[in-house]
């Protein structure tokens, strides 16, 4: 028998009473709390009345509630542990936490002394992001130096997402109204087994053909966005020849696929005002600039003309005498010279002007069918892909003079687009 159960004997009544010291049962509880199944164990349960000491220390309750019980377990965790741990901590939040169970004798409680904490259900997968996190950096998939600026005017934007999704939309309609091109859909799962092998896939199926990429999907769990942060999708990010613009998830999302991303956007309508420009914007900065430059041609005629008046003031027979016929030359000369200069300026100049109106002529819709293109529609929706028809369909052809009402008889995908 140890020391902690060999009390104090006292009669009663007759009767031999062990009475034991408060030192004592503290030493036995400890004991019993010894127990090795209570050492070194992880638990789940729900953070509660959490309190950060201003050493540094964490206090809280980890709690469980059922329909037909509850519990709590007091909580500490020591601030060289606090330190390791890489999630915000919060009253209600669900987690795993690992330590051992030891009695606080001055107060006469046990509680659970915490070495560890994970969110609950996402602990493996996180822990595997920050691994793949590690080892893709090592590779360089992240470096700020190969970060490549977006194209000021694309002709080609490539797209990559479900194509079922509200996504595609959403860009489709920011780009036909900020600057209308062509996009290059190349579809893919989003989510799910296997997804992050078909983004990988799209990405290289588009990346030779276009200028710029999105590639986009709507918000969703950390379960559904799990395929972007895949060193599949990373490296393949990694690897395009032209700059990709991310947009995963909402703005508080962030995947290793950003990390790698030329630029990240906080949703995929954002991502499409930042591969294209605003036509109303460039049309009025060339309105602008082409203002300027009349202005300066205008301001440098004034001083030339004015530079051609003193010269001829000083070549004036009042001035000059017996030389006037000879400086009558001179000026004429230099005077012919400045006119062909000025001249010869203001003609490169027009033709910069005009260069820069034939660019914008070549973009709008307008011209592309003067040049025999023509404008698919269907129920006054503008068609742009065959997704969009089905045989029996009726549609109307835009022509440069007028409409032609027609009828889809076959449909063709062409699975490499």
């Amino acid at each position: 028998m140890t020391w902690y159960q060999q009390g104090i004997s006292e009669e009663r009544n007759g009767h031999t009473t062990e009475v034991f010291t408060v030192s004592q049962v503290s030493a036995l509880v400890q004991a019993l709390l010894d127990d090795m199944r209570l050492q070194d164990i992880w638990i789940r349960g729900e953070i509660t009345n959490l309190k950060i000491h201003g050493s540094g220390h964490r206090y809280f309750s980890l709690g469980e509630k059922s329909m037909d019980h509850s519990a709590v377990l007091s909580c500490v965790m020591w601030r060289n542990d606090a330190q390791r741990v890489n999630c915000e901590l919060g009253d209600g939040m669900d987690v795993l936490v690992f330590g051992s169970i030891g009695h606080y004798a001055p107060q006469g409680r046990y509680q659970l002394y915490v070495r560890d904490i994970r969110p609950a259900g996402r602990g493996e997968k996180h822990l595997m992001v920050e691994q793949w996190k590690v080892q893709l950096a090592a590779e360089g998939c992240f470096d700020p130096l190969k970060k490549r600026p977006l194209p000021t005017f694309p002709s080609l934007v490539g797209v990559v997402t479900s194509e079922t999704g509200a996504v595609l939309q959403d860009i489709r309609n920011v780009i036909s109204r900020r600057y209308p091109l062509e996009l290059v859909v190349s579809p893919t799962a989003v989510q799910g087994e296997g997804a992050h092998q078909e983004i990988a896939q799209a990405l290289h199926r588009v990346e030779a053909r276009v200028e710029v990429i999105i590639l986009a999907r709507g918000g969703g769990s950390f379960e559904d966005l799990f395929p972007f942060n895949h060193p599949d999708v990373v490296r393949a990010i990694s690897a395009c020849p032209v700059p990709v613009v991310s947009a995963i998830g909402h703005e508080v999302d962030v995947t290793l696929a950003d990390f790698a991303a030329d630029v990240r956007a906080p949703t995929p309508s954002a991502a499409a005002e930042l591969v294209v420009p605003d036509r109303v914007s460039v049309l009025e900065s060339l309105g602008e600039s082409r203002k300027m430059m009349g202005n300066r041609l205008l301001a440098r005629l004034d001083r030339a003309g004015a530079d051609l008046c003193e010269v001829r003031e000083r070549l004036s027979p009042r001035r000059i005498g017996q030389k006037v016929t000879a400086r009558r030359e001179d000026v004429s000369i230099l005077s012919d010279r400045m006119i062909r200069g000025i001249s010869s300026r203001i003609a490169l100049e027009r033709e910069r002007l005009s260069a820069a109106a034939e660019i914008l002529a070549a973009r709008n819709p307008a011209h592309l069918l003067r040049k025999g293109y023509c404008i698919l529609q269907k129920e006054g929706r503008v068609i742009r892909s065959v997704g969009e028809t089905a045989p029996g369909d009726f549609l109307s052809l835009r022509l440069r003079d007028g409409e032609v009402d027609t009828r889809v008889e076959r449909v063709y995908h062409d699975p490499e687009i």
